[in-house]
């Protein structure tokens, strides 16, 4: 929907409800009817009873339906949201950091509740080796020493760091009444562990142990030899074994008790679920914080409405409370603006977790890499389209200004942001052009298009995602903006499952591709091992030359589809990420990492997403975070004031 369709919207509800208001203050003074009395009895009434308190009822409207609300189940932002309501957060993620909420606390090394023992290992020992693998060790295999030195196991024992680190939970409450336990967090890790169950497995197969030491306590034992920086994330949500251990983890994955009316201990439990409908919530009497009287809302009914345009009429109208984010977005900023102007909404606006990029192939794969000149391999015509690339309009024209520019994969608000110590790019094509003749393509075709130094005209193509307004909008100012300093931008728009196809068939990460456009995640910890010269996608065995090291496979975390490889930058990451958090070490490295890859940019980073949603002027509590991904993460205590 176009925004002027928009601007209609918002006009003519406003217009509408506008002329309610007059019709009703125009209405004319109710007639007077006079009576005669003939008898006057005097009568003393009681008191008038006190009317009960009506229910304080909340509508949200969502855009996505999830099919399952499993905690294992489906990912999709949707499920996240709902599952605030019936399970309690044990761990928060705001402002790019972590709290604790249905734990006492989160453990830490500085408090002792999470410690690094020196252990003794020896051959068929189950480690963590220097590589990151898991198995038995055998000798000739590399493990990290106690000592942090990287040391080949010859046979004889060698002592390494072991963590453990202990969790204790706050006293909460299935919504059936039953007291939830330490032994049900463990249920959910021994549930997770299962190959039938699609949760994330690393960290599991980096676990020791995970067990119960008390009623209310848990300890989790990473492998020998596994230093974990989120060592203190390593808590696993509790799931009702009383109800679901009868089940299989096969079964799990498709049972209603576990997928549609799940059991929970968060503020909420789930009355109906009306499929294409509705979800019906009511308070959860059992709530571990109900006698803060917490949750505000008596009962909540979740629309799923997929229409846009209907979502955005019935947040108008006063059907929905609140419209979430998944049925939002920058198209609506103008008509939620006016909304706000005429009292009807209050919007949200909010930069989030993902950030957009153009990524440059440095290092294409195979017949690929015959077609054409190493364009990208110079980080100087990287740097040059850098500046001729003007990521301001793009914010201004497709997000109404509400984003902002970044200059690596974390924002300027991050605290592990190197501040003003980073190479910043302006927008300056005069520089870009200079830039350009430096690196020998001062030559133009007659077209006034540059010549790469064989020859050819410097003509690369940029692919994306097929039907994606945003990045249709991004590669159409980046086309005009390269045009600018003379070169000629083909635009390919490939559909999302051709688009990001493992390798090597997939044009983006089987490295068949000129420019890519999309979207990467950041978060608390900075992503810097996306662009590692080990994370390259590449045939297992066969030797990446940049690196001299072989290939891993095309798929798993080997997501650093540019083929770029910097050996400061890949020592600086890895420091980074074999570091724990807190110390000077961690930060130093991280700060290091996003030096070197703002002035060698191996992408374009260019702007953050935006999260946009409205709610009712009379919604209390209610805010988007940056790094929670969910606005409803708080629902306990969202409010309304009528």
């Amino acid at each position: 929907m176009s925004r002027h369709t928009l601007a209609l919207i918002v006009l003519f509800a406003v217009a509408a409800l506008a002329g309610c208001a007059r019709q009703r203050a125009e209405a004319p003074p109710p007639v007077e009817v006079t009576r005669v009395v003939t008898t006057v009895v005097e009568v003393t009434a009681p008191p008038p009873a006190a009317a009960p308190a009506r229910p304080k009822e909340m509508v949200i409207c969502m855009a996505q339906e999830p099919a399952s609300i499993y905690i294992y189940g489906e990912a999709m932002l949707t499920a996240r949201a709902i599952r605030h309501a019936l399970y309690t957060n044990y761990i928060t993620n705001l402002a790019y950091d972590y709290q604790a909420d249905g734990l006492e606390k989160i453990p830490s090394l500085a408090d002792g509740d999470a410690v690094i023992e020196t252990v003794q290992v020896g051959a068929g020992d189950i480690v963590r080796r220097a590589d990151d693998t898991v198995g038995p060790l055998a000798v000739g295999d590399a493990v990290v020493d106690a000592g942090g030195a990287t040391v080949a196991f010859t046979g004889a024992p060698v002592s390494v760091g072991q963590m453990v680190v202990d969790f204790t939970m706050k006293p909460t409450v299935w919504s059936d009444g039953r007291p939830v336990s330490a032994a049900d967090s463990v249920y959910s890790f021994n549930v997770a562990s299962q190959p039938e169950t699609t949760a994330p497995k690393y960290t599991i197969e980096r676990t020791a142990a995970y067990e119960a030491t008390g009623e209310l306590s848990v300890r989790w034992t990473g492998l020998p030899g596994f230093t974990d920086s989120t060592y203190f994330l390593n808590f696993w949500q509790p799931l009702p074994e009383h109800l679901w251990g009868q089940f299989s983890a096969a079964e799990l994955m498709q049972a209603d008790e576990s997928n549609r009316l799940p059991v929970g201990d968060g503020p909420f439990r789930i009355l109906q679920w009306t499929p294409g409908e509705s979800i019906r919530l009511t308070r959860n009497e059992h709530y571990y914080r109900a006698d803060e009287g917490l949750p505000y809302l008596d009962r909540v009914t979740i629309r799923f409405i997929p229409d846009t345009n209907q979502l955005l009429a019935q947040l108008l109208n006063g059907q929905c409370d609140i419209g979430t984010q998944d049925g939002l977005n920058a198209d609506a900023v103008p008509l939620l603006l006016e909304a706000e102007a005429s009292g009807l909404l209050i919007p949200y606006f909010q930069t989030g977790t993902t950030y957009q990029q153009i990524a440059f192939n440095v290092n294409p794969y195979g017949d690929y890499a015959e077609t054409r000149y190493d364009w990208f391999e110079d980080a100087r015509v990287r740097q040059a389209m850098m500046l001729c690339t003007d990521r301001q309009r793009m914010i201004d024209d497709i997000l109404y200004g509400r984003s902002e520019v970044i200059h690596t994969y974390v924002p300027t608000v991050h605290p592990l942001y190197p501040g003003e110590d980073i190479t910043q790019w302006a927008y300056d094509p005069a520089a870009g052009n200079t830039l350009l003749d430096e690196a020998g393509y001062g030559q133009r075709g007659a077209d006034g298009i540059r010549l790469d130094p064989s020859g050819a005209r410097f003509a690369p193509a940029l692919g994306t995602t097929a039907g994606n307004a945003l990045r249709l909008q991004v590669s159409q100012i980046f086309r005009e903006n390269m045009a600018a300093c003379g070169i000629d931008v083909a635009l390919t728009y490939l559909p999302p499952s051709a688009f990001f196809a493992a390798g090597p068939e997939g044009a983006l990460f089987g490295r068949r591709y000129d420019l890519g456009l999309f979207a990467w995640l950041t978060g608390v910890r900075p992503p810097c091992d996306l662009y590692m010269g080990s994370r390259v996608p590449g045939p297992v065995g066969e030797v990446f030359e940049a690196t001299g090291a072989p290939y891993t496979g095309w798929g798993g975390d080997n997501l650093n589809q540019t083929g770029w490889a910097n050996a400061a930058y890949d020592a600086a990451c890895q420091t980074a990420l074999g570091t724990l958090p807190g110390t000077p070490e961690y930060a130093a490295a991280h700060m290091e990492a996003q030096r070197l890859f703002a002035q060698e940019l191996p992408v374009l980073p260019l702007f953050l997403g935006l999260k946009v949603s409205a709610t009712q002027p009379d919604v209390l509590n209610f805010s988007l975070d940056p790094t929670q991904n969910s606005e409803l993460y708080n629902l306990y205590e969202i409010d309304l004031t009528r």
